[in-house]
């Protein structure tokens, strides 16, 4: 690796880190309601507990700020190791290290005491520009899933385990983002690690579509 690749990289992980460590749902709350979302609900930055306790239009305003820091980091990669100069191989493997920063950002933010969120809307943001051709498909799923169960960490978990065979479909000789969409996947799902047990236990709150999203019963959300 040459040394100007190294540095680039290294911007990379810096400002896909620092991007995804911005708390939208603690911005959001602290301006706009005065309230701070770490003490709100099940304390988590992310916009179900947002939209459990602020409502929609919060929620929908946190959704899209995190899932567009993740396509911003991404983008930086995609603009700062182009491949016409590096080649594809690195190409990818920068909006990769971008991704997965902007994850680790949002999940352990250096603002707020490496605390956050489970990083979906993020990722989400972010693989939409590195393998957009599975998100019709995950999104499809995860709507069924929400609709069926109104469980929001359900469909979370079920795309995250549904993306490494859909990548695996539909990018079928490309081990780097196969290999990238099962760490990322296993990440996300040991964030959700507390929501699985309480769906096995059937304790998960569920979301209302009328009005504000009142869990059902329990105070653990995604």
């Amino acid at each position: 690796m040459d040394s100007q690749l190294a540095v680039r990289l290294i911007a990379i992980a810096l400002v896909g880190y620092f991007v995804g460590g911005v708390s939208w749902a603690l911005i959001i709350g602290r301006i706009f309601y005065r309230i701070d979302m770490r003490e709100q609900g099940s304390g988590n930055l992310g916009a179900t507990n947002v939209f459990r306790t602020l409502g929609a239009k919060a929620a929908i305003a946190t959704l899209l700020l995190d899932a567009a820091k993740g396509a911003a980091a991404v983008g930086f990669a995609w603009w700062i190791v182009p491949t016409a100069a590096f080649g594809e191989s690195a190409h990818t493997w920068a909006m990769i290290l971008a991704t997965m920063a902007a994850i680790f950002g949002h999940s352990y933010s250096p603002y707020i005491r490496f605390r956050g969120g489970k990083g979906v809307a993020t990722a989400a943001g972010a693989l939409i520009i590195l393998t957009p051709y599975p998100w019709p498909f995950l999104l499809g799923l995860f709507i069924v899933v929400v609709a069926l169960t109104r469980m929001v960490s359900l469909g979370s978990v079920v795309i995250a385990g549904a993306y490494p065979v859909a990548c695996w479909v539909f990018y079928p000789s490309n081990w780097a983002i196969i290999g990238f969409a099962v760490v990322a996947a296993s990440l996300v799902i040991w964030r959700h690690r507390a929501n699985i047990g309480r769906i096995i236990r059937r304790e998960e709150p569920t979301i209302s579509f009328s009005g504000r999203g009142a869990a059902r019963k329990g105070k653990g959300g995604s």
